[in-house]
């Protein structure tokens, strides 16, 4: 098979392209927008610039690559830079979906969506894959209108994958994550402030692309939740890291939500259930405890 990735400079781009660069009878095609920032770490790696809300682009790459699959990780993900960067954010997670998905419909390629627990209100915990969305965000509303798009698209066969607060190792510089930040904070010895009134079920960016993988080569049909299974506020996340990495987990000081000015509200309760994932395409993640002793292992 042949797997075209977007977004494959991202956290969950370069935990696929170490799934799939060398995976037996995979043919891997890495995309994103402007250089590859993988060539150190994987001379060998094939890889093309790919704009997605360029919709001649998305055509011709699409076409000329051929691939049975593609995963689509590539978004705008950050969710106050959505509020206030509205066009943008609408024009990366939706207008480049609807051009990826009538391209996979045309070509007969299985398209993996992500997507997020940003799609919910934050009512309810441990929500199924038949909750009902109703995003509170733009950057919710926009995951949501994607997924429409993908569902609407005719002739298209899809999964898609919705996840939470993905953490994990990058090799180039980028975009941090709660784990991150926690770690390198308390090893400066500054005190921060964490939420402790939002619960989420943290997701080892490890096992993110490992369900993404799965989704793929089973040619899942459906949607599908991708999480850990841990129900945990930020706070007990940042506790859990201190206690891993040794560190003084007195500089952390739990705060509510309300503590900070933020551009976007953020739902205060999601996290998933992932009983169907398990059971239909062999989803297995990693407890929290064993993500992060994954990531110290790879921080050394």
């Amino acid at each position: 098979m042949k797997v075209l990735l977007t977004g494959s400079n991202g956290l969950l781009g370069q935990k696929l392209v170490a799934l799939l660069h060398n995976a037996p009878g995979v043919a891997l095609v890495a995309t994103a927008r402007g250089a590859n920032r993988l060539a150190t770490n994987y001379p060998t790696l094939y890889y093309r610039a790919l704009d997605v809300t360029d919709a001649a682009q998305v055509q011709q790459v699409l076409a000329q690559e051929q691939p049975t699959h593609v995963i689509h990780a590539a978004a705008m993900t950050q969710v106050d830079d959505c509020e206030l960067n509205q066009d943008a954010c609408w024009a990366q997670n939706v207008t480049a979906v609807e051009y990826l998905a009538a391209a996979c419909a045309r070509l007969d390629i299985h398209l993996t969506h992500l997507s997020t627990d940003f799609i919910f209100n934050g009512t309810e915990a441990l929500l199924t894959e038949e909750a009902e969305p109703d995003p509170i965000s733009h950057y919710g509303a926009s995951k949501l209108a994607a997924e429409r798009v993908v569902q609407a698209t005719a002739g298209l066969r899809w999964a898609i994958a919705r996840t939470v607060l993905v953490y994990g190792t990058s090799l180039v510089a980028g975009r941090s994550n709660l784990v991150l930040w926690v770690r390198d904070s308390l090893r400066k010895g500054q005190k921060i402030k964490v939420v402790d009134d939002q619960w989420r079920t943290p997701t080892l960016a490890e096992d993110l692309a490992q369900g993404c993988w799965l989704l793929a080569r089973h040619a899942a049909q459906g949607i599908y939740h991708l999480s850990g299974r841990e129900l945990l506020t930020p706070f007990q996340m940042a506790q859990r890291v201190a206690a891993q990495f040794g560190l003084d987990a007195s500089l952390l000081e739990p705060v509510t939500s309300q503590t900070f000015t933020q551009a976007a509200r953020r739902p205060p309760r999601t996290g998933f259930r992932i009983t169907k994932a398990e059971r239909e395409v062999g989803y297995r993640p990693h407890t929290f405890a064993e993500g992060l002793a994954l990531v110290q292992q790879q921080i050394g």
